[in-house]
C-alpha cells in the first residue's frame, strides 16, 4: 500500500509538470519543480522570460493556480518562479526556441537556425553541442539533419548523467518534426581528460640547504684538524720552560 502511495504521488507530480509546460509554452521554460510544505504543494518554474510566465498583473498565475486546484485537487499551490542564469547551457529552452521558429517561419530556413542556435551554445561556454532535426525537410521524404560542433559523448556513464538532453516537436502542416539538442557542459569531468603536474620548486630549496650543511660540516672538520696542532705547540713551550726551571735550580 505504501508504494502505491508513493507511486501515485509521482504520477501526480509529473502531470502537474507536463501541464504547467504545456500551458506556458513559448515562454522559455526550462522545467519544473514539485515541493510539498506544511502550507501546502509549492511548484517551482524555472524560465528564461519570467514576465511572460507571470503576465499583466499576475493574470497567468492565478489563472495557472485555479486551474492547478479544479484538474489536480491541489489545496493551496503556490508558484514561485526562479530565473535561468545561463540560457546557453539549457538544452529545454534551445529546443524550444527551434520549434517555435519552425512553426513560425517553416522548414525554409531550418540549416539558418540550426547553426545560430549551435553558435549561442558554444558562445555560452559549452564542450560540444549536436542538433539533430528529423522530418520530412525540405522534401516530401523523412530525412534526419545533424548539427554538430565540439566533443560530445556517445557512450559511457557520462552521458547518461552528464551530456544534457531535451526534445521537442514542431507541428506544422506538411507533418511533425522532432528535434533533439544535447549539450556537454563545462563542469563535466571526462575520464580521458589528463592534466600533468608541475614539479613543485622546494626541491631546489631542499638542495640549498644539503649544500649548506655540507659546507658546515667541512668547516667542522677542518676545525677538528687545527686543534691537535695548537695543543702540540703549546705542549712544546711547556717542555722548553720546565727544562729553563731545572737549568736555574741546578
Amino acid at each position: 500500500m505504501i508504494e502505491r502511495k508513493f507511486v501515485a504521488e509521482r504520477i501526480k507530480e509529473f502531470q502537474v509538470q507536463s501541464f504547467v509546460r504545456d500551458s506556458l509554452k513559448n515562454a522559455g521554460v526550462s522545467h519544473t519543480k514539485m515541493q510539498r510544505t506544511p502550507l501546502g504543494e509549492k511548484i517551482v518554474v524555472y524560465t528564461s522570460r519570467p514576465g511572460l510566465v507571470v503576465g499583466r498583473k499576475g493574470q497567468n498565475i492565478n489563472q495557472l493556480t485555479k486551474t492547478l486546484k479544479k484538474e489536480f485537487g491541489l489545496e493551496n499551490p503556490q508558484i514561485e518562479i526562479s530565473e535561468v542564469e545561463n540560457v546557453g547551457l539549457n538544452p529545454n529552452i534551445m529546443a524550444e526556441k527551434i520549434v517555435s521558429f519552425m512553426e513560425k517561419f517553416g522548414t525554409a530556413n531550418f540549416k539558418g537556425i540550426g547553426h545560430k542556435v549551435m553558435s549561442e551554445v558554444m558562445g555560452s561556454g559549452a564542450l560540444g553541442v549536436e542538433l539533430i532535426i528529423s522530418g520530412k525537410i525540405p522534401s516530401s521524404r523523412a530525412k534526419s539533419w545533424r548539427f554538430f560542433s565540439g566533443y560530445l559523448k556517445k557512450c559511457g556513464d557520462n552521458t547518461l548523467g552528464g551530456v544534457l538532453k531535451a526534445y521537442g516537436t514542431a507541428k506544422l502542416k506538411t507533418g511533425i518534426i522532432g528535434v533533439k539538442v544535447s549539450i556537454t557542459p563545462p563542469d563535466i569531468k571526462m575520464p580521458d581528460d589528463i592534466q600533468l603536474i608541475e614539479e613543485k620548486k622546494e626541491v631546489v630549496e631542499e638542495i640549498k640547504k644539503e649544500e649548506k650543511e655540507v659546507k658546515e660540516e667541512g668547516s667542522k672538520i677542518e676545525e677538528k684538524k687545527e686543534e691537535p696542532k695548537k695543543k702540540g705547540v703549546k705542549e712544546k713551550n711547556k717542555d722548553k720552560d720546565e727544562s729553563q726551571r731545572n737549568k736555574g735550580n741546578e
